[in-house]
């Protein structure tokens, strides 16, 4: 067959691509096919996830799950999913991604023994274990389909005797350890039939992530299906995805500005670096929370204001690229399960991390950027639900980002007032 060939020619026009500096535009503005993005949730709700004709085992596990409707996102993108369309898909944080290409993926899936049917990349190990934990709480009926996550940090012979024993039908996984796997000849990818990219821009702006992925996919099928997913997708970027794919299924929000969360309040704090501390002992004394996220940018700065919080007797726990992977999952899945209620992160937790009890987000230190802004506050007020975001601006260039946030998005974020009515970010 002509696979090698195709697969030269994908790789000789994806390496086009490999000198271009990656920039995100000031705006960017598509029209999603068939209206998408334009539809509010009316028309959405009177149907469930019935409709969609998935396996009676599936649905099990979803009403288990407590999910009644499908989110705009599920309704515009598992009819086709499910079909084996390619899919290119951009919705705003905490509207039900993941759950598009894990019930598509599953709904498709004929587990054979011994073989890996789907594959999808991740940029983080968090996102990773999170992603895979989805396709776990969705095959509860389903007890031929295992799913089973890879990554750096952990000893590579655990995964090579995962693979030789008990080898699942779907791999989640960091890029550079798939690629390992498959280098090596444990993780046979010959059968994959479908292939899912999730965060999809982090892993095709950065080059040498780009490069592994590329490598991944010219070792499965030609004949498959592509996904991939993201709440930010540049124009620059969105060719390249284009690449890996076969005529695809485009779902963009129809507009930069409606990418913000409706139901999450944002509000700024103007103050100087030696303020900070103070102010955010106050915020946590004086607000009701379920559970924060308090971002800051680097490392040697989470750990000490978790010092710092704990030692003012706040339930506090932080995780950073510092630690060994084994603790950072240790502590992601304590302050899941709500055994801390606030959560000290650098932006490794930034981006699709779910835990449905955040419900405000503080930028101790603001973000580099708009995009990052954008994944940060989206930890608060996930599916529609309410949330507080407040930033703390100390700088000239913290106001820049902060216009740059405005601008983008559309929205007016007011100086937080003396008094705040708990009823506007507390669900009720």
């Amino acid at each position: 067959m002509g696979d090698t060939k195709e697969n030269e020619a994908y790789e000789e026009e994806l390496l086009d691509y490999e000198e271009e500096e990656e920039k995100a535009p000031d705006s960017v503005t598509a029209k999603a096919n068939g209206e998408s993005g334009k539809k509010g949730y009316v028309g959405i709700h009177s149907s469930g996830f019935r409709d969609f004709l998935l396996k009676p085992e599936l649905l099990r596990a979803i009403v288990d799950s407590g999910f009644e409707h499908p989110s705009e996102v599920q309704h515009e993108c598992i009819p086709q999913a499910i079909l084996g369309m390619d899919v290119i898909c951009q919705a705003k944080s905490g509207m039900g991604k993941t759950a598009v290409f894990v019930l598509s993926t599953m709904q498709q899936i004929e587990p054979i023994a011994g073989q890996v049917a789907a594959l999808v990349l991740c940029h983080t190990r968090e996102l990773a274990y999170q992603i895979c934990s989805e396709f776990d709480r969705f095959s509860t009926y389903l007890p031929g389909t295992k799913a089973a996550v890879f990554y750096g940090g952990v000893s590579i012979k655990n995964h090579k005797d995962i693979l030789k024993n008990e080898c699942p039908q779907i791999v989640v996984g960091t890029p550079g350890r798939i690629l390992a796997l498959a280098r090596e000849k444990d993780l046979s990818l010959k059968n994959v039939r479908h292939f899912i990219l999730d965060e999809c821009d982090k892993m095709l702006e950065s080059l040498d992530m780009r490069r592994d992925v590329q490598e991944i996919f010219k070792m499965t099928p030609h004949d498959k299906q592509v996904m991939m997913f993201s709440a930010t997708l540049s124009k620059e970027i969105r060719p390249i995805c284009k690449k890996f794919m076969q005529d695809p299924m485009e779902i963009y929000v129809d507009d930069e500005a409606k990418l913000t969360l409706h139901g999450l309040v944002q509000h700024y704090i103007k103050l100087s670096e030696l303020e900070k501390n103070r102010k955010l002992n106050d915020l946590l004394d004086a607000l009701d929370f379920n559970q924060v996220v308090i971002f800051v940018k680097s490392v040697s700065r989470a750990a000490e204001l978790n010092k710092l919080l704990v030692d003012c007797n706040f339930p506090s726990i932080c995780i950073h690229s510092g630690m060994s992977q084994e603790e950072r999952l240790t502590r992601y899945k304590s302050f899941k399960e709500g055994h801390k209620r606030i959560l000290v992160a650098t932006d490794l937790v930034g981006r699709g991390i779910d835990i449905e009890r955040v419900n405000i987000v503080i930028n101790y230190d603001m973000p580099d950027s708009a995009d990052t802004y954008l994944h940060r506050v989206g930890r608060a007020g996930r599916f529609g639900t309410k949330g507080l975001a407040i930033t703390f601006v100390s700088s000239a260039s913290d106001s820049d980002v902060l216009n740059q946030v405005q601008e983008r998005f559309e929205v007016d974020i007011k100086e937080l007032p003396e008094q705040i009515d708990t009823s506007t970010y507390m669900p009720s």
